[in-house]
């Protein structure tokens, strides 16, 4: 609005000031009872404008608590109650938030705790119907008020209800001028409370499939198999936003020949069909890893051609890497497909990127460029970490600052338990996780670091 407009009531009594300075009757009465008309209106306006806020709060960037909050606020206001309250239930039918227009909530309930299953407000969740009470203590339902609350005279409530399914209740009690609850009120209240119904229940709804996303995409990563000597440990963590289901993955097994088979990878895309593509990237993989063998180039270069029976092939980044132990000692040798290089981690604190000269195009791009093989010492004692891009890419940040701040934070957890390292690691990344994250780390035996 305008810094010069006026509120709908500032108008009103313009123009109700106005009418009494022409000195003449109007047509529909008196003076006065045209004002009234002229202010009542003005209210009206003022009480759509607020509702009106309170649906579209629903659908703005707020959180389901600032919504409710919001909503309980411009029902005391709009109704000009004393007190309010929305209490929300949980999924066991129990209420498990409380929150209030001119009472504490937080110590309210410290000193008395969640409503419980008796009292007038219960009667809203039973019956499933408005409720409107002028004397509160007289009420033969009235249970009394907990110690620290403030005691009240009269209430107007409603359930929070959506297709016949109950999520709490919202209720006024009180009016700053005195005057009992009335129809209006009622229905302004019924309003505001369909309104508050709407978000909890989306905000349930998309905590629901965020939980079956996140189930969907576990189920598609793999049980990481006993590779002792070497420890192994793998980390995943979807990106914030829905659907929640990327393409990222890691994988890794033990080959026919003894070698040690390690992988990560990232489908091309952020949405549901990244997830499957990836699941079938990463099952040709292992057949083509174990069935047929060979360096790690040469599967890689195999994978390339086999995603040409696609109508249009899938594009992946991924890391192909095989861990051999021959002589007391352990190399690695891999083939990088696009993607972000391993980092070596010592046990005495170093860390280094492996990011050799040559480094190959995604996958299914084109069958026909080369594939580079490179190899590595693992000394004994340090740690290979292998990860997604979405560890180091963030909107906005350098990938180069952000690779080496990962160098740094992963050289000072390099004696740390796997599963420490690669949850702190994950840990470490901004609140907002803006793409899926696969970590996949693995420990060569031993307690010194012996770099070359």
């Amino acid at each position: 609005m305008p810094e010069d407009a006026q509120r709908p009531e500032e108008v009103a009594d313009r123009v109700a000031a106005a009418l009494e300075a022409m000195g003449r009757p109007s047509e529909g009465g008196s003076f006065e009872e045209l004002s009234d008309q002229v202010r009542q209106l003005a209210l009206g306006q003022r009480r759509l404008r607020r509702l009106l806020d309170a649906v579209v709060a629903i659908s703005a960037d707020m959180d389901s608590y600032a919504v409710l909050q919001h909503i309980v606020e411009a029902a005391a206001d709009l109704i000009g109650a004393r007190y309010g309250a929305l209490g929300v239930l949980g999924e066991g039918g129990e209420f498990v938030d409380l929150i209030t227009v001119g009472v504490d909530a937080e110590q309210l309930m410290a000193t008395s705790g969640l409503p419980q299953g008796h009292g007038l407000l219960i009667t809203l969740i039973r019956d499933r119907k408005s409720l409107h009470v002028d004397d509160v203590a007289a009420d033969p339902s009235s249970v009394g008020f907990p110690p620290g609350h403030p005691v009240m005279t009269t209430l107007l409530g409603v359930p929070l209800m959506v297709r016949g399914t109950v999520y709490g209740n919202l209720y006024l009690a009180d009016k700053h001028d005195g005057t009992p609850f009335t129809d209006g009120d009622g229905a302004l209240l019924t309003a505001l409370a369909s309104a508050a119904s709407v978000s909890i229940e989306n905000a349930r709804l998309y905590q629901s499939l965020k939980h079956a996303a996140e189930h969907f995409q576990l189920r598609m990563l793999p049980t990481l198999p006993d590779l002792r000597p070497l420890d192994v440990e793998g980390r995943y963590e979807p990106a914030s936003e829905l659907p929640r289901l990327g393409g990222d993955w890691y994988d890794a097994l033990t080959l026919p020949d003894g070698a040690t088979c390690v992988v990560v990878g990232d489908v091309t895309g952020h949405d549901v069909e990244a997830a499957p593509l990836m699941g079938q990237i990463r099952y040709m993989l292992r057949a083509l890893v174990y069935d047929h063998g060979g360096p790690p180039s040469l599967v890689v270069s195999k994978l390339d051609r086999a995603l040409t029976m696609f109508a249009e092939p899938p594009t992946a980044t991924l890391l192909l890497g095989r861990i051999e132990h021959a002589d007391g000692r352990y190399t690695l040798r891999w083939s990088n497909a696009g993607h972000p290089p391993p980092l070596l981690i010592g046990a005495d604190g170093g860390s280094r990127f492996l990011a050799p000269a040559h480094h190959g195009i995604p996958v299914g791009i084109d069958p026909a460029v080369p594939r580079y093989d490179h190899a590595y010492p693992l000394a004994a004692g340090s740690t290979l970490l292998l990860f997604t891009d979405g560890l180091v890419e963030r909107r906005g940040q350098d990938i180069d600052a952000n690779l080496a701040a990962l160098a740094d934070q992963a050289a000072r957890l390099a004696t740390a338990p796997l599963r420490d390292l690669c949850a702190e690691l994950v840990a470490g990344r901004c609140q907002a996780f803006h793409d899926d994250v696969a970590v996949l780390a693995l420990r060569v035996p031993g307690h010194r670091a012996e770099w070359r």
